[in-house]
């Protein structure tokens, strides 16, 4: 009788264990069920190497990443803010994330007309040797969008293959930290360093100006979400005071699918004496501008320099000067307009994976061409131009 009490006194305490974890098991799925959907979607799609070939992946953000309650709380001024709010939010305050300040170095990109009217955004990421991830999100409310994320800028190693959970769980932050994308509208967008300062250095801009604040790819993920045109953007980076992460300074293209397009850049007096990122006050160039440095308005084109007009004195460097030339060069040739997709990629690859005297050495991580006409994507991965098993489409509207 005793060994019966006791036996069904275990099989209750075992009941009761199994009945705790199984609700401990609800309630983790309950609150953090997109964060477990955005983890378990990762997917490797590009095997990196030794050598200067990166890995790929791509993955899913699901739910709206708290990008409203991010803005109502009035932004953030640094990497270290923006984090502390991520993993509030993300993690419960469990354990920190990691965003790392890590520079952009590179850069070309163009928006231009194809002769069958397709409105097309352009861009090489040119960095050190790094992971990315492709990125799908589609917040309630805001507008569906693609981009590329620098897997390193969230501390996952560049250096080897993604591995271990921690890693996974920082990419869960990947909405905050686009360096190009574009829109179910067709609105596109991409971040580039200016190296502003004279000499060696590089002033990062710091603005004071009472409004709410933003960091660099924090505005990329605002503008991808609420913008469809690029007066919506200028109007959306208007009301945020800027300061820049990674302690380099950064200039943005944004394009719209009706052919207009934009170099927002943050900018007081000359190069040489652009000491002060207090000081800066954002300018807007737009592609009919006559003030406009390619000299036309069929395109508009960027890499590592300011383009505002009088920036620079005799003398100062101009990093990239030698790439914004080559691509300029490359669409006078076409009469301001590429054939398609394919020969924007070929006007990309003109730029790509170079050692030039006005360069920091870098390689072109990835190379995309997004069609703001049929909300397509043509990615293509460390340089692999014309390798199918390389090359990724996408449909943003699928």
């Amino acid at each position: 009788m005793k060994n019966k009490r006791n036996k069904s006194m275990i099989k209750t305490i075992l009941l009761s264990i199994l009945s705790l974890a199984f609700s401990l098991l609800l309630l983790v799925g309950f609150i953090w069920k997109n964060e477990i959907r955005t983890v378990a979607s990762i997917k490797e799609i590009m095997p990196g190497d030794d050598d200067t070939n990166g890995y790929v992946y791509e993955m899913t953000i699901f739910g709206d990443y708290y990008l409203d309650e991010y803005l109502e709380a009035g932004g953030t001024k640094n990497d270290k803010e923006l984090i502390s709010f991520l993993t509030s939010k993300i993690t419960k305050g469990l354990f920190n994330l990691s965003i790392e300040e890590a520079d952009i170095v590179g850069c070309s990109s163009f928006s231009a007309n194809a002769t069958n009217g397709d409105k097309i955004f352009a861009r090489n990421y040119d960095m050190y040797k790094t992971n990315v991830a492709i990125v799908h999100t589609n917040p309630a409310n805001r507008y569906k969008s693609i981009s590329t994320v620098d897997l390193s800028f969230l501390g996952v190693p560049s250096d080897k293959k993604m591995e271990g959970l921690r890693n996974k769980i920082n990419t869960i932050a990947a909405a905050y930290a686009p360096l190009d994308g574009m829109n179910e509208k067709g609105l596109t967008v991409g971040i580039y360093m200016t190296h502003q300062g004279p000499g060696k250095i590089n002033v990062p801009t710091n603005q004071e100006n009472g409004r709410p604040d933003i960091t660099s790819t924090v505005l990329l993920r605002v503008i991808l979400d609420y913008a469809a045109t690029v007066e919506e953007a200028v109007a959306i980076a208007e009301k945020y005071d800027m300061h820049d992460s990674a302690n380099s300074s950064f200039h943005y293209m944004i394009s719209d699918a009706n052919g207009k397009s934009a170099v927002l850049e943050y900018i007081a007096g000359t190069d040489s004496t652009d000491t002060d990122g207090q000081l800066r006050e954002l300018t807007v160039i737009y592609n009919d501008d006559p003030m406009s440095l390619a000299g036309t308005d069929k395109y508009q084109l960027v890499t590592n320099f300011i383009v505002y007009p009088g920036y620079y004195e005799e003398g100062d460097k101009q990093h990239g000067l030698d790439r914004y030339r080559t691509v300029k060069e490359e669409l006078e040739k076409r009469g301001g307009l590429v054939k398609d997709d394919e020969d924007a990629m070929i006007v990309l690859e003109k730029v790509a994976l170079r050692n030039l005297d006005n360069d920091i050495y870098s390689v072109t991580i990835h190379s995309v061409i997004y069609n703001q006409s049929n909300k397509t994507v043509y990615w293509v991965g460390n340089r692999h131009y014309g390798e199918k098993a390389y090359i990724y489409k996408f449909n943003l509207m699928e």
